[in-house]
């Protein structure tokens, strides 16, 4: 008889064991970038201090390098609950409100300095929730970086010298005509088939961060870099509401705070992997041009003219152009 009651004891500290490791929270962040990238760098930092300062009851599980799909794919994992967190682009989140529509026009940063004081102000709560009744919201930014024109073999210094190039853009109606207003031939193409491109001479260039230069070794073919910064995407990390209610109000402060503290992180890593990248790049052979953006600037501010009056995301816009 004794025996039995041990047996039913035991019974009864094994499920109240594993009821207790059921009840933590378990969550899914996915990052289609790579793990030496500097986003996935500040990302596990986020997951580890959250694990820490909730005492292990809630965990996050990185998936890196895209294998839970594209960024658009990843999105609707998240609506349905397949996944939890994502880092994504601001060009992704278009399709669930026209506000971050606002995110892909050229030249609405002055620099590096601005954008982190527009990200870190009121823009960024209204952004941030602008996504709840698609059934997530945003936590933290990430700077994607400064988008400039690089060319295989005519350097860039004034828009004119865009004229009759080929340069692939992002497939954004804004990034088509912010080119074609710079007098280039803009060429939507998918990211991974840039360096074929150049090297074959279907495009003239393209644009980005500096780190497509090395990262995408995009550099071996395209030797003129030229640093008119006419873009800069933010990244957004964003959780499901799904997820946010299995939290405690003070687990969801912690998942909060330690998402800020991420986006500090970054911002030092990033700096230090675009110098990195800038090093690895002339040691490649690729030049580097510092060129007036008032003649860039000009060409495209009709595009954002345009947009002020937007019903959609104007008054954002505004709020953003207005900030020093």
């Amino acid at each position: 008889m004794k025996l039995k009651t041990l047996a039913i004891a035991a019974t009864a500290v094994v499920a109240l064991m594993a009821g207790s490791v059921d009840a933590k929270t378990r969550l899914r962040l996915a990052n289609s970038l790579s793990e030496d990238h500097p986003t996935s760098a500040a990302l596990k930092q986020f997951a580890d201090e959250v694990e820490q300062k909730t005492d292990g009851e809630v965990s996050i599980r990185l998936y890196l390098n895209g294998v839970l799909g594209s960024e658009r794919e990843v999105l609707e994992q998240l609506q349905n609950g397949a996944v939890d967190m994502t880092r994504v682009s601001a060009g992704n989140l278009e399709n669930f409100d026209p506000i971050f529509k606002a995110f892909t026009l050229p030249y609405i940063f002055t620099s590096e300095d601005q954008f982190y004081r527009v990200m870190t102000g009121p823009v960024a709560d209204e952004v941030y929730n602008a996504t709840k009744d698609s059934g997530f919201i945003g936590l933290t930014f990430f700077d994607s970086g400064a988008r400039s024109f690089y060319t295989r073999d005519t350097p860039i210094n004034t828009p004119a010298d865009l004229k009759g190039l080929k340069i692939r853009v992002m497939n954004s109606n804004s990034s088509i005509r912010m080119v074609e207003m710079m007098g280039g031939t803009p060429t939507p193409m998918p990211y991974g088939e840039i360096y074929t491109a150049l090297q074959q001479g279907v495009i003239d260039g393209a644009e980005n961060n500096v780190t497509a230069l090395t990262i995408g070794r995009h550099g071996e073919v395209a030797k003129y870099y030229s640093q008119d910064e006419h873009l800069r995407v933010p990244d957004f990390l964003v959780i499901s509401n799904a997820a946010m209610a299995k939290l405690t109000p003070e687990q969801q402060k912690i998942v909060k705070e330690a998402a800020v503290h991420a986006t500090q992180a970054f911002r030092g890593i990033w700096d230090k992997a675009i110098a990195d990248a800038r090093t690895k790049a002339e040691a490649m052979g690729v030049t580097f041009i510092k060129p007036d953006q008032a003649p860039f600037r000009e060409k495209v501010m009709p595009l954002l003219d345009e947009y002020r009056d937007d019903p959609d995301f104007g008054k954002i816009l505004t709020q953003i152009l207005a900030t020093e």
